[in-house]
């Protein structure tokens, strides 16, 4: 599957996370323990921000100016509805420019869907875009090796990939960060996330 189509399958199921049944605590309390080690609160990117405002509206909270990318159109619209003043972009990740440096970068379920291919070269992108101290925090597939498959679970087929843990470490270490955090916070599911903060 391409980004596009991607983009367009989430077109399909903005619903699930505008229904009350939405766990809206969803990646919160690791999203507050990232902030923790942000002692600068300047610019922020939320990376797949999809339709819910939970964590761009945590990020303004703790003082930060935030803005959001994400592939669906549909989560675009609704979430400008909830946050106008907000700046919100539609775009690939893969490709899309960075404009300058960040203090904190959120990929919460977001770049598992970047093909297995480019996920090395989108997670140095997004850690090369962190200013001194700036922290990163994303979520990826819990597996020990590479791996990638589609699933129709939500409705539409969907994509997913992960580079593995050790690869993620590896990845992040060479990059003059340190890992202040990881865990399989949804275990057995096969869900982990790192924060990591450059150096």
């Amino acid at each position: 599957m391409t980004p596009e189509d991607i983009g367009k399958a989430y077109n399909e199921i903005t619903h699930l996370w505008e229904r009350d049944e939405f766990d809206s605590n969803n990646g919160i309390e690791s999203h507050k323990r990232a902030i923790m080690f942000t002692e600068n609160r300047g610019r922020a990117l939320d990376v797949g921000c999809g339709c819910s405002d939970r964590i761009i509206n945590l990020l303004i909270q703790h003082g930060f100016n935030s803005e959001g990318i994400d592939l669906s159109t549909e989560m675009l619209r609704i979430i400008k509805a909830k946050l106008p003043e907000i700046p919100f972009h539609h775009g690939n990740i893969v490709d899309w420019e960075l404009t300058g440096k960040y203090d904190f970068i959120s990929a919460w379920d977001s770049i598992w869907h970047v093909p297995l291919e480019q996920q090395e070269r989108v997670l140095l992108k997004l850690v090369s875009a962190l200013n001194r101290e700036g922290v990163c925090i994303f979520s990826c597939g819990a597996l020990d090796e590479p791996g990638e498959h589609t699933n129709s679970v939500m409705g539409p087929e969907v994509y997913y990939a992960t580079l593995g843990i050790q690869r993620y470490f590896n990845i992040v270490l060479k990059q003059n960060c340190v890992i202040r955090h990881f865990e399989q916070d949804q275990f057995p599911e096969k869900h982990a996330y790192f924060i990591v903060q450059k150096l």
